[in-house]
């Protein structure tokens, strides 16, 4: 007698259980995202409280991008070693408990600690929630799939130091620990409760150790070197220099451990896929401009427009929602079959006119003149972000997805650590130049500078100052003058030379390989 056998029918959830299911994990992605902004602006604060210089404050940031950065390419391995439902569970638990000792710690390096194990909880959350949300949709809905998740990347880091400023002045800086403590709970009720393990997944039968411990020390020593390179005046620093031997060497032993055994930790040999190439290249692009420019606008708004933390936060806020309105709008274009090179590069050029008003901003520059800017960012993150997730996995289904989902969000955090990294070295090294450059005029025998002396020296002695005393406060307020008109023109070539650095994208983009009538779709992992 004979049998034929048949593929079980994919099934997906509907109704209630779909979106609850896809409510929780865009709200534990956001909420991890929302963390690696959060603590910046509270660090001040921390320090004062806990008794931490400035320098080793910084660790408290540093502590959760590395060990965010590790687990994330693991995230496969580990969702299918313990099963994704109690994998994901057991990271909002991790993640929640930790905030909770984070707020509670009285010292730096308790605080570090704690820091550590967040991000470890948190990297876990994120790519494991991309796939949860990928996963409740069908192949001609994916695009849908990727424009809710494309919300959660971008709103997360700018809601994130908004969301620090109102709660460190007016609680305390405990307080952005313990507010994830309620939302963790909730969430692992509802991850428990809803999030299924994903349909094939099989224990792996051996666990590549060394490629776990080789991946940490290439990843890990690089995201220190980034995090830490330019307070620490980077190869002129021991540490550095032993920092990027030992992620260098790490790196080596890793890809030659993963290409040569048959059960990789992290399976690197997807990159035989072009478009994934392509599609991880554009994805270190996205992470470059995503967090560079959260980085580098409220420094330059704060230092030479006098804006307060919270003001800058709050102004941010309405970018990130023309995001969120157009990511539909985008994720309809795609499954409607338009072709995804024509997207990119419109939010391409979108985010590049957004970089080029930026980059010609004066002293007398106020909200107003930025409103329109950050519409056209929020619309050009948008237009790249979704067809670029697409991209990064497009083509690969089951446990090859989930692995090249893991891949594509450590080379976004990649990019954003490393463009922050550029972005810093470029400013601290134009502002000497452009420094050196104005001081040339301040002299007696230039007549603008001369007079402008001569007038703030009276205006003092006209307020009853001796005239060494007017002379030394005419020469302060004329520093400061000069700090704040030296930082406003290297801020704007900062715009500009991002600006330039993203059309560098464009012939990427063009190299992509796209048939006409196709749909930009991901095969999921069902």
């Amino acid at each position: 007698m004979n049998q034929t056998l048949t593929a079980p029918a994919i099934t997906y959830p509907t109704g209630f259980t779909k979106w609850i299911t896809i409510i929780t994990a865009i709200s534990c992605a956001i909420l991890e995202l929302i963390d690696t902004t959060i603590v910046n602006v509270s660090l001040r604060e921390i320090s004062g409280s806990i008794g931490a210089t400035t320098t080793e404050i910084a660790w408290v940031v540093t502590s959760y991008a590395i060990s965010n950065i590790i687990i994330i390419p693991l995230t496969s391995l580990l969702s299918d070693l313990f099963g994704r439902r109690v994998y994901f569970t057991g990271s909002v638990i991790i993640f929640t408990f930790a905030s909770l000792m984070c707020g509670l710690s009285d010292s730096l390096w308790t605080l570090v600690f704690w820091r550590f194990i967040q991000g470890l909880g948190g990297g876990g959350l994120l790519s494991t929630a991309q796939t949860i949300i990928v996963g409740a949709f069908p192949p001609e809905k994916i695009s849908t799939a990727n424009a809710i998740f494309g919300m959660g990347i971008i709103m997360g880091p700018t809601f994130g130091p908004t969301i620090g400023g109102l709660i460190t002045d007016n609680i305390s800086w405990h307080w952005i620990f313990f507010v994830n403590i309620p939302i963790g709970l909730l969430a692992t009720f509802l991850s428990w409760t809803y999030i299924t393990n994903r349909p094939g997944a099989t224990k792996p039968k051996k666990i590549d150790w060394w490629g776990i411990v080789f991946l940490v020390l290439a990843i890990g020593p690089l995201q220190f070197v980034l995090e830490e390179g330019t307070s620490k005046d980077w190869f002129e620093s021991e540490e550095i220099v032993i920092a990027s031997i030992v992620s260098g060497l790490g790196l080596i032993a890793f890809i030659y451990r993963e290409l040569s055994i048959d059960y990789p930790a992290v399976n690197i040999k997807l990159y035989k896929n072009y478009n994934l190439v392509m599609g991880s290249v554009m994805n270190f692009m996205l992470g470059l401009l995503l967090f560079g420019t959260v980085f580098i606008f409220p420094l330059f708004a704060q230092i030479t427009l006098g804006w307060t933390a919270t003001q800058t936060g709050v102004f941010m806020i309405p970018g990130a929602l023309c995001s969120a309105v157009a990511m539909p709008m985008v994720g309809a274009l795609l499954g409607k079959g338009s072709n995804p090179k024509t997207i990119i590069i419109i939010g391409i050029m979108l985010t590049f006119g957004f970089l080029m008003l930026l980059g010609f901003a004066s002293p007398d520059s106020s909200e107003s003149n930025f409103y329109f800017p950050f519409v056209l960012r929020g619309f050009g993150m948008a237009f790249m972000m979704s067809p670029i997730l697409a991209l990064a996995v497009g083509g690969l289904k089951g446990k090859d997805m989930v692995q090249a989902i893991g891949l594509a969000n450590m080379i976004r955090q990649l990019g954003g650590a490393v463009g922050i990294a550029l972005i810093n070295v470029y400013l601290v090294n134009l502002n000497s130049q452009i420094r050196g450059n104005m001081l040339g005029y301040i002299n007696t025998y230039d007549t603008v500078s001369s007079d402008r002396i001569s007038m703030l020296t009276q205006n003092f002695l006209n307020s009853g100052y001796s005239l060494e005393e007017a002379q030394s406060l005419a020469y302060k307020m004329l520093e400061g003058m000069l700090f704040k008109q030296q930082s406003l023109v290297s801020y704007d070539m900062g715009f500009l030379m991002v600006g330039f650095v993203i059309l560098i994208c464009i012939p990427v983009v063009l190299m992509i390989r796209y048939k006409k009538g196709e749909k930009a779709k991901v095969i999921n992992d069902h």
